[in-house]
């Protein structure tokens, strides 16, 4: 259904995640370091999350040296982005007008 909110997204830790992605803008990446300091998650932990998201199409991961030294990069992937969208829309709608009556 249209209005049901992402379960993949939903998760506390994976929403954390791509809202900051969607932050960062289009075409842009955080470094795997920058992500788990910025959420303060363990690198074990926003590891789990971020197959979780790969695997759904919405995050890309791409795995570099710079210099001799490994580093990965997470971005929003198109998909992901589209989703995101999706999700925040249903969950408007689901916190729509609340009677406060």
């Amino acid at each position: 259904m249209e209005d049901e909110l992402d379960p993949v997204i939903h998760a506390a830790s994976r929403l954390r995640i791509m809202t900051a992605l969607a932050a960062i803008g289009k075409d842009s990446s955080l470094s795997f370091a920058k992500l788990a300091d910025l959420l303060d998650m363990t690198p074990g932990n926003l590891s789990v999350h971020l197959t979780k998201l790969e695997k759904a199409g919405y995050v890309a991961i791409e795995k570099i040296f710079e210099g001799r030294k490994p580093a990965t990069f997470v971005a929003m992937s198109e998909q992901g982005r589209d989703a995101f969208d999706h999700y925040l829309a249903a969950l408007k709608k689901l916190l729509g007008p609340v009677d406060k009556g």
